[in-house]
């Protein structure tokens, strides 16, 4: 199995999608900010600062994001792959990852770019509600993402809820956002002949089925 990296604008579905595909293979979902969490409660020398800078609101420097990262895929139950998310952002930690992986001995696996319209994923953007305890995203404009109850979770049977900033105000900031800093990166899996293109506006079924032939080797 190879691990992937997803890109996606925002509501491009790469949560829903690394969801669908670590549950089905049992791959470990890898979060920058996950890692972060848990390295802020832990009793590591660096979890003080970690705690600061998060509740500061600041970026964390990228050597510790590194080392976090490497510590985590150097894990047993990331040997047959992984899905990893939010990492890396930009050409320099694309690099550092390649260095990481070279020094642990494993591959780059894939890097799967979901493609969807502005104009499509704004629609998401203005649908999208979650539940407050699990997480779970549902969607009110897609068929396949409602709730089987109007406005309750499906697991945990609690009202729903809407993110302050899923507006058409701020996602069309975080879209412009997206498309100048991740089109190098883009332009950089290219080059390397790793990167898949997926429509994903396609029933979600379809989608899962593409991204299985890749992470297979098909």
């Amino acid at each position: 199995m190879r691990s992937i990296i997803f890109i996606a604008p925002p509501a491009g579905g790469k949560g829903t999608f690394s969801d669908i595909i670590c549950s089905k293979y049992n791959m470990p979902h890898i979060s920058t900010g996950d890692l972060l969490r848990e390295a802020a409660s832990s009793s590591s020398d660096m979890s003080s600062y970690i705690r600061e800078q998060m509740k500061l609101g600041n970026l964390i420097k990228d050597e510790i994001i590194f080392d976090l990262i490497k510590e985590r895929i150097a894990r047993e139950d990331c040997n047959n792959g992984y899905v990893l998310d939010g990492f890396p952002r930009n050409i320099a930690q694309a690099d550092a990852y390649n260095d990481i992986l070279k020094e642990l001995n494993k591959d780059l696996g894939c890097v799967i770019l979901l493609n969807i319209p502005k104009e499509v994923a704004a629609k998401r953007i203005a649908g999208r509600i979650s539940c407050p305890n699990c997480g779970k995203v549902y969607n009110i404009y897609n068929e396949e993402m409602k709730p089987k109850k109007e406005n309750m979770c499906d697991n945990c049977n609690i009202p729903l809820t809407k993110r302050e900033d899923d507006n058409e105000e701020t996602y069309n900031v975080r879209y412009n956002t997206y498309i100048e800093k991740t089109q190098p990166l883009i332009d950089y899996y290219k080059n390397k002949k790793v990167l898949f293109e997926i429509d994903s506006t396609l029933p979600i079924n379809e989608v899962v089925s593409k991204i299985e032939e890749i992470i297979r080797g098909d």
